[in-house]
């Protein structure tokens, strides 16, 4: 078992430390992509959900008269834009076209801001990374996170003081501190870490394991009635060819309104708007509601009379929905969602602390700590960048957000491309300066990095720390404050670092004490 979860957790732990970061800084995605688009004001006043959903169903009609189905996510406390999405049909034999854009809630029409992914990048790069197909990313983030759940497990049942190891932690003791530090963060977190890596696996459960489903769902009404249970998407049919105006979304809204309360309506979706076999579908929020299992009012498009209520599955679908749930916390108030923050943080911290021990661990065995075989130094070095070198990648993304030109064409994607080159760099300098080094001067460039955050942001637009303060708007003075507060952990984290690194320096003479040379004694503390 101790072999079994040193091997899970190290093989993919690189991958695991980067879906844990991600999708820790992803609980608060919609507030960094608020940031990341200074030019839109935040919403001081609540807005009347269907008076926006109205506005930009028509905005859609405009700009894409021929879609054949379309989605508007509806704004809360946390956004102050409308996401949609829409999809028109192919010429000839040509495939569908897509199309998505932000929306602004008062106006209706497009969003004036710097074109970015903001949060959502965080949240995608999380389960499905980049540079590669969704499938294979899912499929890799799924292998990741069974791992993770085989390390958990086998952890638990190697580690027999578990509950006593909670309580002791000796600092400055080289191995015998990053195991204390592993195991608090550990137990301190495990029924988190056992429930976000297992219901992680659930979200995407129809990907890894296809067979049941397969066997058991055949005909198209079986399949039809499956989508029914999952999604609260209306299929779109073949359209009738009549083409009618679609009925007043905002009354479709106001009777879901009178349902479920003024603001829990969470998406307005259309299936064949402009014709005559036009559905809608409004589903309620995700705010309070611990299942994402749908739950929806179907509506005629055209005459905008309820046809269907759709607000219970069935116990398996249901169960699903749950578990999807609490996997991605939306319903959490903000007070759940720090405490969300603060465990996955530490689980985060769990993998890196796993990752560092297992070369602290293993410097006292080598027959040269000056010179460890290749396996060693390719560990110690991905440790490195996967670590330090990520924190750098993911502040130099915030830093191009910042610094590319607004008409520059792709620019949202060369955000992404900046995240990837630094991140490319950091490896390349792991690999060139000697590991102590490297882990102090990566650690100290991430503090510097986060801590101008602040000063890059009063330098480039006209929202600095002292007014988000003033106006109290601490979307802006809560992610400038808490990049300071990642600068100050790195900075302690580099601090100690080279502390360390200048009292193991060993002495030229290998002088033996019982039979081990004092440079590897002294290397493994």
């Amino acid at each position: 078992m101790s072999g079994l979860h040193t091997w899970t957790g190290l093989l993919l732990g690189w991958v695991l430390y980067a879906m844990f970061l991600t999708g820790t800084v992803s609980f608060f995605k919609d507030e960094l992509s608020q940031w990341m688009r200074p030019e839109l004001p935040r919403l001081t006043q609540p807005l009347d959900p269907a008076v926006v959903a109205q506005r930009v169903a028509d905005e859609i009609g405009r700009i894409a008269p021929n879609a054949s189905q379309w989605s508007i996510k509806l704004p809360d406390g946390r956004s102050n834009t409308v996401y949609a999405f829409w999809r028109t049909p192919g010429v000839g034999k040509g495939a569908p076209g897509f199309g998505q854009d932000y929306f602004d809630p008062i106006t209706g029409h497009r969003a004036e801001a710097r074109e970015t992914l903001g949060g959502d990048f965080f949240y995608r790069f999380h389960f499905q990374f980049y540079y590669m197909s969704p499938f294979w990313g899912r499929l890799l983030a799924g292998l990741a996170a069974m791992s993770m759940l085989v390390a958990i497990v086998a952890g638990v049942i190697t580690h027999k003081k578990i509950f006593t190891d909670f309580f002791t932690f000796r600092w400055g003791k080289g191995q015998r501190s990053w195991l204390d530090a592993h195991n608090a963060l550990s137990v301190f977190g495990l029924p988190f870490h056992v429930m976000i890596t297992y219901t992680g696996l659930v979200t995407l459960m129809a990907l890894y394991v296809p067979w049941g489903e397969r066997t058991a769902i055949k005909t198209p009404a079986e399949r039809q009635q499956l989508t029914a249970e999952l999604s609260a998407f209306i299929r779109a049919d073949k359209p009738g060819g009549d083409k009618v105006p679609l009925g007043s979304i905002e009354a479709m809204v106001r009777q879901a309104q009178q349902r479920w309360g003024t603001t829990d309506v969470g998406r307005v979706n259309s299936a064949n708007p402009g014709d005559a076999t036009a559905r809608v579908a409004v589903t309620r929020g995700d705010a309070g509601r611990v299942s994402m299992s749908p739950d929806y009012l179907e509506f005629d498009g055209v005459t905008a009379k309820l046809l269907k209520v759709h607000d219970h599955v069935g116990a398996a679908a249901e169960t699903r929905g749950v578990l999807y749930a609490l996997h991605i916390g939306r319903f959490s108030d903000l007070e759940t969602r720090w405490l969300y923050f603060i465990v996955s943080f530490m689980g985060t911290a769990m993998v890196g602390t796993g990752l560092v021990m297992w070369t602290v661990k293993r410097r006292q065995k080598l027959p040269d700590p000056e010179r460890p075989f290749f396996g060693f130094r390719l560990v110690e070095r991905l440790n490195i960048a996967s670590i330090a070198g990520l924190s750098i990648a993911m502040t130099a993304f915030l830093w191009a957000n910042r610094l590319l030109p607004n008409a520059m064409a792709d620019r949202a994607f060369w955000e992404i491309h900046v995240f990837f080159i630094v991140w490319g760099l950091t490896l390349l300098h792991a690999l060139l300066r000697p590991a102590k080094s490297a882990w102090v001067e990566q650690l100290w460039t991430a503090a510097a990095l986060l801590a101008l955050i602040p000063v890059l942001n009063a330098a480039t637009t006209q929202r600095p720390l002292w007014h988000s303060l003033a106006s109290g708007d601490w979307v802006f003075a809560g992610i400038d404050l808490m990049c300071v507060a990642l600068a100050l952990l790195h900075a302690v984290l580099a601090i100690r670092t080279a502390r360390n690194s200048a009292r193991l320096r060993p002495p030229r003479s290998a002088s033996k004490r019982g039979g081990i040379p004092a440079m590897s004694r002294e290397a493994a503390t």
